[in-house]
Parts: C-alpha cells; sequence; structure tokens
C-alpha cells in the first residue's frame, strides 16, 4: 500500500517525501511540489525555455507525458523535437534530435536545492534523458528498415530529371541515385556504409529526409573511394559535392546534408580516414545573417583540423549565389551570353 504524503511542519525545514515512487526512488523537496496557479506558472514557463531554443512547442504540455513535435527549422509533420515536464512540475527536459539538442530546465524556486533535491533532479533528467535516446535509437532502427526497402523499390534515376538539368549534373557510372515516382533519392550512410536514411529531392529541388532517419554523424557518398581516400571533400548539398567531383575526379566527395551536420561527419571522416587530407568546402550564405554555411564550415575544419575552402566569387557574380555549383551554373550561362 502507498504510504500517505507527510508534508512538512511550518518553519522546520522538514522535507517532504513524494511516495507515488517505490521507496527507492523518493523525491525530497524543501517544500511540497506546486500545485495550482504555481504548477500552472511552470507549465507556461516550460515552452518559454524550448522556444528559447529555436523550437516551437506543442500547444499544450502535460506533466508526465513524452511528447513530440518540430525540430528547430522543421516543417510542420517533423517529429525531431521532444519534451518532458517531470510530474512534479518542478523541472524537465527537452531537445532536438535532428541537431542533438539536450537541455533540462528547472522552474524558479524560492529556496535553492538540498543536496537531495539535486540528486533526484539529476536522476529524474538522466532518466529521461535516457528515455529520449531509447526511443530515438528505436525510431532510427525502424527507418533505416525502412530505408533499405524503399531503396529496393527505386528505379534508375532519368538523365532529364528536372533537378539534375537545373544543377547542370551529369551523373557519373557509379552515382549512387535512384528514382521513386518524380522524386530522386540519395542513400544516407554511416561510416560502416549502412544506410541509415534517404534523402528525396523533388523536380523542383525541395528536400526531405526519411522521417526518423539518423542523420547526424552520417553522409550521401557523392563521388569516390572510400576505402583509403588519398585526399577527401567535405560539402553540404548533393549538387555542389557533385560540382566539385566534376572538378576533382579523383577526391572522395562526400554531402554531409547541411551545415548543422559538417562537424559530426568531419570528426568521423578525420577517424576514418587519418591519412588523407581533409578539406570542407563550405557554402557562403552571405545574405543570411551570422552566415550558417561559414560558421558552421569553420568550426567543423577548427575541430577536425580540416583546411577550408570557400568559393571565390568574381566580379559581378550575384549576391545571391551560394555554392560552388551555384558559380559553376552561373559561370557557365555568362559564357553562353559571351561565347
Amino acid at each position: 500500500m502507498t504510504p500517505k504524503q507527510k508534508g512538512p511542519s511550518a518553519g522546520t525545514g522538514e522535507a517532504f517525501i513524494d511516495h507515488k515512487r517505490n521507496e527507492s526512488q523518493k523525491t525530497l523537496y524543501q517544500n511540497p511540489p506546486p500545485t495550482g496557479n504555481a504548477l500552472d506558472q511552470n507549465i507556461e514557463a516550460f515552452p518559454d525555455a524550448i522556444r528559447a531554443a529555436g523550437m516551437e512547442p506543442p500547444g499544450l504540455i502535460a506533466p508526465g507525458k513524452w511528447q513530440r513535435f518540430p525540430g528547430a527549422g522543421k516543417g510542420a509533420s517533423n517529429r525531431a523535437g521532444w519534451c518532458f515536464l517531470f510530474p512534479d512540475g518542478l523541472g524537465g527536459c527537452f531537445g532536438d534530435f535532428s541537431s542533438g539538442l539536450s537541455r533540462s530546465w528547472q522552474a524558479k524556486r524560492q529556496a535553492p536545492f538540498s543536496p537531495a533535491e539535486r540528486e533526484w533532479f539529476r536522476q529524474q533528467v538522466a532518466e529521461a534523458r535516457a528515455k529520449a535516446e531509447a526511443d530515438r535509437r528505436k525510431a532510427q532502427e525502424k527507418a533505416a528498415r525502412r530505408a533499405g526497402e524503399i531503396w529496393q523499390s527505386t528505379n534508375p534515376p532519368d538523365p532529364r530529371h528536372p533537378y539534375l538539368v537545373r544543377k547542370g549534373i551529369a551523373l557519373f557510372p557509379e552515382t549512387l541515385v535512384r528514382q521513386r515516382g518524380r522524386s530522386l533519392v540519395l542513400p544516407v550512410t554511416d561510416f560502416t556504409g549502412a544506410i541509415t536514411s534517404l534523402q528525396f529531392i523533388a523536380p523542383d529541388g525541395t528536400k526531405r529526409l526519411l522521417s526518423g532517419g539518423r542523420k547526424q554523424g552520417c553522409f550521401i557518398r557523392v563521388h569516390g573511394d572510400t576505402v583509403s581516400p588519398s585526399r577527401a571533400i567535405l560539402c553540404e548539398g548533393w549538387a555542389t559535392g557533385h560540382t566539385l567531383a566534376e572538378d576533382e575526379p579523383e577526391a572522395l566527395v562526400l554531402s554531409a546534408i547541411d551545415a548543422g551536420n559538417l562537424e559530426a561527419v568531419a570528426m568521423g571522416a578525420r577517424d576514418h580516414w587519418p591519412l588523407a587530407e581533409r578539406v570542407i568546402a563550405c557554402d557562403d550564405d552571405r545574405l543570411t545573417p551570422g552566415n550558417p554555411g561559414a560558421t558552421h564550415a569553420r568550426q567543423a575544419a577548427i575541430a577536425s583540423g580540416a583546411l577550408l575552402c570557400l568559393p571565390k566569387w568574381p566580379e559581378g557574380a550575384p549576391d545571391t549565389l551560394t555554392d560552388f555549383n551555384d558559380l559553376v551554373i552561373w559561370q557557365r550561362k555568362r559564357g553562353a551570353r559571351h561565347g
């Protein structure tokens, strides 16, 4: 039988013991857990912390319930974001599987944590993160199986696919790209060569990843030898990678998919090919505040000991150009006009 809860005597500082869990997992508080308006305030403050991290939380967050929502910058159908408000309302955890973000949150308190409270809070955070990680791995394993099934059902790509034509891509014979319906399909793999996800590119260039698939530290192999490369070039997008491979056909070229994944892939490349010269060919997002392409690439280069290469814009190049593929396409068009 669950023992009755005993509240603290006024002014005694006696700990409040929550027996809702078993005896080995008691929650100790200097004051009783919040109820009424205090709990409502915590439920309102928790989403604010999630928003401050760049995500939009669910409309209603219920204590003790795991909830999923879009990751930072993701569409409405994305479920990379996660949060868990502890049943007592005194704290919680949230994160973003797409970026690897994981944070804990504490409600404002009238008194600082006692050592017992601090240890219990630490345990709750650890349990919440372990649960989130287990859920993520389960979803990733399911997505990897689904990716393999989809890949097996795809067809050879149409060389006149609108995206290939617009990006000026003439596929290499060994390029790993397929087509499903009207979308190009690219395999996302880890450093063992296992498919973890898929990227789909629509005729208009819209890109999406298979839901639940693992992206962090994974990549799309654009071209080249993955066994013992002498030079490895990392970039963001697949089309950019193809442009780089045309210029350096002897190099291994990998697409990290987006700027936020560059560092993880660069670190993996360093560990996997320590003797290879490694170059990060970055996007130059000149019109975007903070220039995320160059910023993330610079961080990745410093962390992994790689060289950094930015596009060199000729005089007259529009400032809307951001990557090496943009530059080559613009140069080809300009050459055709003046040829």
